[in-house]
C-alpha cells in the first residue's frame, strides 16, 4: 500500500490542529514543525534541543554552540516537550507508522556557528563532535518518542537540505567572502552513518529528506537509510535512482505543490510518478509499496486551508496506487 505524508514544517502556530490534520488525512501521520512560532519551533532549534553535550543559544546571526544552556535552548526543549506530551494524547490510538523529523548532521554543521565565530561546517573536529552529539542525543530522543506511541512504527526523518552545498563547497563562510571547504564523501558518509546507527539501535526507520536538485543519492544510500525523499520535479531521472531502488532503498516522491497553486492536479501528479518509475521499466506492482507520496519542501510558507488541500490530495494520490 502506498502512503502519504508531509515533509515536516506546516503553516500557523497551532500545534494540536497541525498534529490532528496529519492524524485524520495521512497515512503516515508525522508530528509537525510549526516555524510561524519562533526560531525556537524550527528545525534547527528543535534538533538543538535534543543534542547531548552540547549547549547552544542564540545569536543575532543564529545558533550557536556555547558554554552552558541558554534561555533559548531551554525554551526549545521546553516547547519540543510539550508538543510531544500533546502528541502523545492526541495520538494514543494510532496504530501503524508515525513520523518525527531532525535536521541531519552536515546541515547542522553548515547552519550553527563555533563558540569562537563561523560555522561548525570549518572545522574537522567541530563537525564530528555535533554528529556524536547528535547521534547519541537522538537515540535517547527516539527511545522516548517509542515510548510514547507505543503501538505505532517510528519513522525518523533526517532532513539535509544543505547537503549538496556541504559537498560541492558551496557554504559561504562568515565574512561571505569565500566558502567553505567541501566534506569529502568518506567524511559524509562516516557522519550520516552514525546518526542512522542511533536511529536503527533504538528500534526507528532512517529516512533522509533532501529538497536540492543534485540529491546525492548514492551517498545517503550507502550511510544506510532505508528511504530517500526529494522533490520529484528537480531531480534528474539518472539510473543511480533505479539502482538504489533495486537495491531496496524506498523512494518518497514530493509530487504535490507546497506554496499556494490554485488548485491541485492529483493526475499530473500520478502522472509525474508513472513516468518517473517508468521511466526505468518499474511497474506499478513494483514500486506501489515501496513509495510514499508528499508534497514538495515549503509547506510552512502556505496558508492553512493549502496545506490541509494538500495533504489531502496526497493521500488521495497514494490512494489511487
Amino acid at each position: 500500500m502506498t502512503l502519504a505524508t508531509g515533509i515536516g514544517s506546516m503553516p500557523g502556530t497551532d500545534f494540536a490542529a497541525a498534529m490532528r490534520l496529519g492524524l485524520d488525512e495521512l497515512s503516515l501521520p508525522y508530528v509537525p514543525e510549526l516555524p510561524a512560532r519562533g526560531v525556537h519551533a524550527g528545525m534547527i532549534g528543535r534538533t538543538l534541543a535534543v543534542l547531548d553535550g552540547l549547549e547552544a543559544d542564540l545569536q543575532p546571526d543564529g545558533w550557536r554552540i556555547g558554554v552552558g544552556e541558554g534561555a533559548d535552548l531551554r525554551r526549545a526543549r521546553s516547547l519540543l516537550a510539550q508538543d510531544l506530551d500533546l502528541a502523545e494524547e492526541l495520538a494514543t490510538e494510532h496504530e501503524g507508522p508515525i513520523k518525527i523529523q531532525v535536521t541531519g548532521p552536515l546541515t547542522l554543521a553548515a547552519t550553527v556557528e563555533r563558540p569562537r565565530g563561523d560555522k561548525m561546517l570549518a572545522d574537522h573536529g567541530a563537525r564530528r563532535e555535533i554528529a556524536q552529539s547528535l547521534a547519541e542525543g537522538l537515540g535517547a530522543h527516539v527511545r522516548d518518542v517509542r515510548r510514547r506511541f507505543s503501538a505505532a512504527d517510528l519513522v525518523v526523518q533526517v532532513d539535509e537540505p544543505a547537503i549538496t552545498a556541504v559537498l560541492t563547497g558551496g557554504i559561504p563562510t562568515a565574512s561571505g567572502w569565500s566558502r567553505h571547504r567541501s566534506v569529502h564523501p568518506p567524511e559524509a558518509d562516516a557522519l550520516l552513518r552514525a546518526v542512522v546507527e542511533a536511529i536503527t539501535d533504538a528500534g526507528a526507520r532512517p529516512v533522509v529528506h533532501s529538497c536540492a536538485p543534485d540529491v546525492p543519492v548514492e551517498l545517503l544510500a550507502g550511510a544506510g537509510f532505508a528511504a530517500i525523499s526529494f522533490d520529484l520535479g528537480l531531480v534528474r531521472p539518472d539510473d543511480v535512482w533505479a539502482e538504489t531502488f533495486e537495491k531496496g532503498v524506498d523512494l518518497w516522491c514530493g509530487v504535490l505543490p507546497s506554496t499556494d497553486a490554485g488548485q491541485v492536479s492529483q493526475k499530473a501528479a500520478v502522472g509525474q510518478i508513472e513516468t518517473f518509475f517508468g521511466r526505468f521499466g518499474f511497474t506499478e506492482e513494483t514500486y506501489s509499496d515501496r513509495l510514499v507520496v508528499t508534497p514538495t519542501c515549503g509547506l510552512a510558507g502556505a496558508s492553512p486551508q493549502w496545506a490541509r488541500t494538500v495533504l489531502v490530495a496526497a493521500q488521495s494520490v497514494a490512494s489511487r496506487r
